[in-house]
């Protein structure tokens, strides 16, 4: 990931509603929600998390799929994992050892949840 492009997810992510639409996309995972749910979920009106969404597919962060008159809004885990890598990549000055830990606090957070499952399943 170049700078310009780890600069424009870190700006899209720099607005409270967008981090909330991100972290609850994230939540959602691997389904997604529809555009209208998110709204909904965050008390946004349809025309503001339009704009938001926008934003945050601008940069990279999500990405929306058509499905029957719905469109479906996912976080894409591989622009995670980028942005998560430019923010690491040198870090520790070449000893890996002492980032052992910040790599452990990141695991428990991928533990599926029986909600994650259920909302793929519903989805497809």
């Amino acid at each position: 990931m170049e700078s310009e492009q780890a600069i424009l997810a870190f700006a899209a992510l720099a607005q409270a509603t967008r981090l909330d639409v991100f972290r609850l996309l994230m939540e959602h995972e691997p389904g997604g929600l529809p555009a209208g749910d998110i709204a909904r979920h965050l008390a946004v009106p349809h025309n503001t998390m339009s704009t938001h969404l926008a934003i945050l597919s601008r940069a990279g962060l999500i990405e929306a799929e058509r499905h029957s008159r719905s469109i479906i809004y996912r976080a894409r885990l591989d622009a995670v994992r980028d942005l998560t890598g430019f923010l690491v990549k040198d870090c520790c000055g070449g000893h890996p050892e002492i980032c052992t830990p910040l790599i452990a606090d990141l695991s428990p957070c991928c533990t599926p949840k029986k909600t994650a499952v259920r909302e793929a399943a519903r989805h497809e």
